[in-house]
């Protein structure tokens, strides 16, 4: 098991790299870095986890656990990793591991209150529960809930249910799903102590959109979901006791323009900043971040910059705990770059800093 460098000072936090293995690309596992937050510096990554297409990662809130959407033993696993530090050195060590039992997942998350994982499965089209001991340790899938038909809109892409994305509400009292097939966000209704989903209903996203991931805004009462196939943002107000979402506005990332100039195009990933001021969402062909502000008081969005991430295909980025700063993966380009986000405008600017992961495609601190 490998071993590397615990931050040195209270400013450097610990980063966690997912990406593709073995066939797209040089990657071997999980890797890890640490990030200097006062100087925005990223530490070289170092593979920390040997497994086979660790794709997408979820810290427990506890912070001692990580969780990976993984092939272990060429079985489609979710795979727990203890955080262990000691003095200067800090590593991943393999804890417990659940097959999803419906194919590979393409997300991972853990409820608020650390009693549950979730994972949404592409193929499969379908959002899984998972158990958690006190301890963070993976017990049992505890349930496995199937979304029906997708909706037909794009040919090749919607002809069935295609989960992409888990999460939860700020109360954990429910699961929000976005589903690329069905055009629609499917919610459960969340039973954390017993690992159980139940039926609740949709949040209707634009017809031929292709939802992937969403994101609340710190209020709690926004929600954020971005299209993959359009493109585009559909901002909905959250009626938190209910458990339902309204749409209220939907916003291209890019013009028709840029699109119709290029080959092709799709939307990745999207981040609500910190202070609630800001959107982000990620353009993959395009290679950029949509920068958005928001419209208070009727939380829409505003495009204020579309910017270049100086790498390709940015599948995934993340910001930094405290706000100052964008870490873009660049999946085929092996790069992660750095960019300050100023604080009044919300708007970035490039670094001129980048660090070589290889093929990342999840950014996790």
């Amino acid at each position: 098991m490998s071993a590397f460098a615990s931050p040195a000072t209270a400013e450097s936090v610990d980063v966690w790299f997912g990406t593709t293995t073995p066939r797209e690309g040089p990657s071997k596992g999980i890797y890890h870095a640490t990030f200097d937050t006062e100087s925005g510096k990223l530490s070289p990554a170092e593979l920390a986890a040997e497994i086979d297409g660790p794709g997408f990662l979820a810290k427990h809130p506890g912070g001692t656990m990580l969780y990976a959407a993984a092939s272990d033993n060429g079985k489609p696993s979710i795979v727990a990793y203890r955080i262990e530090r000691q003095e200067d050195q800090t590593r991943l060590v393999k804890d417990s591991s659940v097959e999803t039992g419906d194919g590979g997942a393409a997300h991972v998350s853990v409820s608020r209150d650390g009693k549950v994982v979730l994972s949404a499965q592409y193929g499969g089209g379908s959002t899984a529960a998972y158990r958690l001991a006190p301890n963070g340790s993976l017990l049992e899938r505890s349930d496995l809930e199937k979304h029906p038909e997708g909706s037909g809109v794009v040919a090749g892409r919607q002809e069935k249910a295609h989960a992409h994305w888990t999460g939860t509400s700020p109360d954990d009292r429910f699961a929000f799903v976005p589903d690329l097939g069905m055009d629609r966000v499917v919610i459960y209704k969340l039973n954390t102590d017993q690992g159980t989903l139940e039926p609740h209903g949709y949040g209707v996203c634009p017809q031929g959109g292709g939802p992937r991931h969403m994101k609340f805004d710190p209020s709690g009462e926004r929600i954020y979901v971005l299209n993959e196939l359009s493109l585009s943002v559909t901002v909905f107000n959250y009626d938190p006791e209910a458990g339902t979402m309204t749409a209220v506005q939907t916003v291209p990332t890019l013009s028709e323009a840029v699109k119709d100039g290029e080959r092709f195009n799709s939307a990745s990933e999207i981040r609500v900043h910190p202070t609630g001021k800001f959107v982000y969402s990620a353009n993959r062909g395009n290679d950029t971040i949509t920068v958005f502000s928001v419209l208070e008081p009727s939380g829409q969005l505003r495009v204020i910059q579309v910017q270049p991430i100086h790498g390709a295909w940015p599948r995934n980025f993340n910001l930094d705990p405290t706000g100052k700063w964008l870490l873009a993966a660049g999946r085929n380009t092996n790069s992660v770059t750095i960019f300050e986000i100023d604080p009044d405008s919300g708007k970035l600017q490039f670094t001129m800093d980048s660090v070589m992961v290889p093929t990342p495609i999840c950014v996790t601190f």
